[in-house]
């Protein structure tokens, strides 16, 4: 496979996450604030990718930056798995540590639900999305180096 090729593989693996991310999102999994930490780096591998395509620059820095980008999303994928499974803490604004501010406020129905990131939304063949997230980013790394390691 040539590295525009896998270049577009990778990218478009990311457009997929984040798009089945989007679609989970809409059917009423509301997303915590690490599941919209990972969409950031997904978002930087497409573009990326769309540099590659439109612009026609298939240079090994760009596939270089799109590893960087799935590795990122990858590790933070990892980072909340870690934290739903109770392995370590994670950020007191989204888990039960979290602050919830007065009586008042939680029986407020004004603003929006808070979603902890130490509570699993939805198990997928016994892993949550951070840990499928964390898998195909990961996977998409490899893809990404491969690329940059082909001769243009």
């Amino acid at each position: 496979m040539t590295r525009p090729l896998l270049m577009l593989i990778a990218a478009g693996g990311s457009f997929a996450l984040l798009a089945g991310a989007f679609l989970f999102q809409a059917i009423g999994y509301a997303p915590c604030e690490m599941c919209l930490w990972q969409r950031w780096p997904h978002a930087a591998a497409i573009l990326i990718g769309a540099i590659v395509i439109l612009g026609g620059f298939t240079g090994r820095v760009w596939a270089y930056l799109g590893a960087l980008a799935a590795a990122a999303t990858g590790i933070l994928g990892i980072y909340h798995t870690g934290v739903e499974r109770d392995w370590w803490e994670g950020p007191t604004s989204c888990t039960g540590g979290g602050d919830l501010g007065t009586g008042a406020d939680l029986l407020s129905m004004d603003g929006p639900a808070l979603v902890m990131c130490d509570q699993v939304a939805i198990w997928i063949f016994g892993l949550s999305m951070a840990s499928w997230n964390a898998i195909f980013s990961l996977g998409f790394v490899v893809i990404w180096i491969m690329a940059a390691r082909r001769k243009a």
